[in-house]
């Protein structure tokens, strides 16, 4: 064992400000380090968007929100520059002892710097020179490995190894009420609906939307179930065509709070989604799951642990990680061409195994 996974620490901070599923991938760390240090002070350190998901929650004692937004304004305006010169001596005030970078970007380590931690951690292929901010570094052998056993291999350094990956998210229950209330007033079924979510943050990641209308009028014809598309405010143009082609009259929940939808994730019966956050939330909250997969490759960010789940062509030119359609030479035939038909027969097992436990349980 080496001397840093022998050693007590009192006060930790973990910096993963965002986005959504990589907060999520880094949640089995936030359990691991609990049950290595059980009294020590945890604190996270969060983008304002991401809130909401780590609210409450039973194994952090303190979320440090960073407004990314304002921030991003450093060296163009004098008040956002003095305003994070202030937010970094506050960081500095609170005496951390361990710091764990996990976003490996030079603002990520310079706030780890910033700390004064006797010990700061970051990862290996950590970017833009962040590595100089580093005590200690986490060895990333390759990157043809999951975000969430990546992130995971600090424990090798801190002594918890031997914990179990796991990400203890919950809805919590003022949300799931509220939720249900909601999917009540939009005709849908709070019992009996799969939750499609149509958008990501590549625009390469996003399923055509007519496939969407045509996948939702499928399942709601032979499963009976309702459909409801959900997202964030800046994906309800999307959902709304998605609503119009469609002939089964998807609810539409876009005005959610990031709370609320956890809650709705949870309470589906089903969540069917382009590989984006919500998707891994939903296997965060062990939900089943079926992830469209184009641009990208679900062994380094595909629903962690239900590889089944996927659905994606196997076409020469994929992975490419290319964010954008104007980038691309095959007129985006990685998603285009992966027809809501396919992904209905995907989906069809999900739904028969949950029916047949919803029946023995009656």
């Amino acid at each position: 064992m080496s001397d840093l996974a022998r050693r007590d620490f009192a006060r930790i901070l973990l910096i993963k400000p965002s986005s959504m599923g990589d907060v999520v991938h880094a949640l089995p760390v936030l359990h691991g380090l609990r049950i290595r240090y059980p009294t020590a002070r945890i604190s996270w350190l969060l983008s304002t968007a991401c809130i909401d998901l780590l609210t409450g929650h039973d194994e952090l004692d303190e979320i440090i929100p960073f407004d990314r937004k304002r921030y991003g304004r450093i060296g163009r305006s004098l008040s956002a520059s003095a305003d994070f010169a202030r937010f970094l001596y506050a960081l500095r005030g609170r005496r951390f002892d361990l710091v764990i970078d996990l976003q490996g970007l030079f603002r990520s380590g310079f706030m780890a710097w910033a700390c004064r931690a006797t010990t700061r951690i970051g990862p290996g292929n950590a970017r833009e020179l962040a590595g100089v901010f580093y005590t200690d570094r986490i060895e990333i052998p390759t990157l043809e490995e999951h975000a969430v056993d990546r992130y995971y291999r600090v424990s090798r350094l801190l002594g918890f190894a031997d914990v179990p990956v796991t990400f203890n998210l919950s809805a919590q229950p003022e949300a799931r009420a509220e939720m249900r209330d909601r999917l009540g007033q939009r005709d849908a079924d709070p019992d009996n609906y799969v939750a499609l979510f149509s958008s990501a943050r590549w625009e390469t990641k996003v399923w055509p939307a007519d496939h969407f209308a045509a996948l939702a009028d499928q399942l709601h014809d032979e499963h009976g179930v309702d459909i409801v598309l959900m997202g964030a405010p800046s994906d309800a143009a999307l959902g709304e065509a998605i609503a119009a082609a469609a002939r089964c009259k998807p609810a539409l929940v876009f005005d959610a709070t990031l709370s609320q939808m956890v809650a709705g994730i949870d309470s589906a019966r089903l969540i069917v989604g382009n590989e984006s956050g919500p998707i891994h939330v939903a296997v965060a909250l062990n939900r089943p799951t079926v992830t469209l997969v184009g641009p990208t490759s679900p062994v380094r960010t595909g629903p962690y642990g239900q590889p089944d789940s996927v659905v994606r062509l196997p076409l020469d030119c994929a992975p490419c990680y290319l964010k954008r359609l104007a980038q691309c030479e095959h007129d985006h035939a990685c998603l285009r061409d992966l027809t809501p038909e396919r992904v209905a027969r995907a989906c069809a097992p999900a739904l028969a195994r949950v029916q047949r436990v919803a029946v023995r349980d009656r």
